[in-house]
């Protein structure tokens, strides 16, 4: 079970050990950046999911929303959601109504999304979060 604080989704348990962090999200966006600068001071190892270029499965979303809820995967303050017409903001009322969008504008996701195997650890970046979570469990 999780647990949603602020802007940030904390997963309360790491079942998958032997797996390594999976980090998606957009090289350029200064808030990934943040993490792998944090990620790699802390020697934590993991790979990265450019979801711009690399692309984003519906399953996958499903399965954040599922975890995390679809209003802290889905960026409401981003520029993208900003650009939207009235009419479909209006309209994204569910994860069945923003996992489409979510797939067109892959920048709409939050950044970034931290997984380990099929489980959401974290979204979006706090330091004091970080270290709670993911030093505690070395």
């Amino acid at each position: 079970m999780g647990c949603f604080t602020g802007s940030y989704y904390i997963r309360s348990q790491l079942n998958s050990v032997n797996k390594m962090y999976k980090i998606y999200g957009i090289p350029n966006c200064d808030t990934v950046k943040k993490v792998f600068t944090w990620m790699k001071e802390q020697k934590i190892s993991f790979e990265f999911h450019d979801y711009k270029t690399m692309g984003i499965t519906e399953k996958e979303l499903k399965n954040w929303c599922e975890q995390a809820g679809w209003e802290t995967i889905f960026n409401k303050r981003s520029t993208t959601y900003k650009e939207l017409s009235p009419e479909i903001q209006a309209s994204i009322t569910s994860a069945a109504k923003a996992i489409p969008v979510m797939l067109v504008h892959a920048s709409i996701i939050k950044r970034p999304v931290i997984t380990k195997g099929d489980e959401v650890i974290l979204v979006g970046f706090d330091a004091k979060k970080y270290a709670e979570v993911l030093l505690s469990k070395r």
